[in-house]
């Protein structure tokens, strides 16, 4: 165990492993780029369905039940219909990384909705604010701290599940894994595993940071789901 570890460690710090097209700076950027931008696109569908729902109430069982069927989503198995009916390319890749994030952003969003207090909608109303006022002006603001965990929260889901690029032969950090598996390198499975642990955590920490930064005078108002 102590010999692996060693083993470890020198594969993590060697120069030559982080250079090259196959170096970890590579795979690194490769994996972030892949999670970014499927968090972006799931943002962009998520985060408007979310706020509807908040909004009206209308769609709120939905909105509830959407967290279960993301964590029960088969990514892999998602992967490889999408990959059979689609070739060779990152659609796959992107369609379920996105269709990973989509259910906690809508999820967190409506939560987020949902705490704003009744009495304050009323009174935004009672001033004679439209909906879309009241939308943006009164519950967005207030949902905000809820709305950011989700996306933090999908964030941390997409990149650690990012590593499926490599099980159709693209890049990220999942490379090392795929690639040790099949050459039973334990060193380099451990190695992609671990780069791709310190790389969720870190941005957890730094969107964590971010959200207390912004909302570090309001009181948590509800608990992510």
């Amino acid at each position: 165990m102590i010999e692996l570890l060693k083993d470890l460690l020198r594969w993590l710090t060697s120069g030559s492993q982080w250079s090259g097209t196959d170096g970890i700076a590579t795979r690194l950027l490769e994996h972030l780029q892949y999670s970014l931008l499927a968090t972006l696109v799931a943002a962009a569908i998520a985060l408007p369905v979310g706020l509807l729902i908040g909004h009206t109430g209308r769609g709120a069982f939905l909105a509830i039940n959407l967290s279960g069927f993301g964590r029960a989503l088969p990514t892999v198995g998602l992967v490889t219909l999408v990959f059979l009916a689609s070739g060779l390319s990152m659609w796959p890749v992107y369609i379920s990384l996105v269709a990973l994030a989509v259910p906690v952003i809508v999820t967190n969003t409506y939560a987020g909705m949902a705490a704003v207090d009744p009495e304050v909608r009323d009174a935004a109303r009672g001033q004679g604010m439209r909906w879309y006022q009241v939308l943006f002006q009164v519950e967005l603001p207030l949902a905000l701290p809820l709305i950011m965990t989700g996306l933090r929260l999908a964030c941390v889901q997409v990149v650690a599940t990012a590593t499926i690029a490599a099980y159709v032969s693209f890049g990220g950090l999942g490379r090392y894994v795929f690639d040790g598996l099949a050459q039973r390198d334990l060193v380099q499975v451990l190695g992609g595993a671990v780069l791709v642990a310190v790389l969720a955590i870190a941005l957890d920490l730094a969107l964590a940071g971010v959200q207390r930064l912004l909302f570090r005078n309001r009181p948590p108002r509800a608990h992510a789901h």
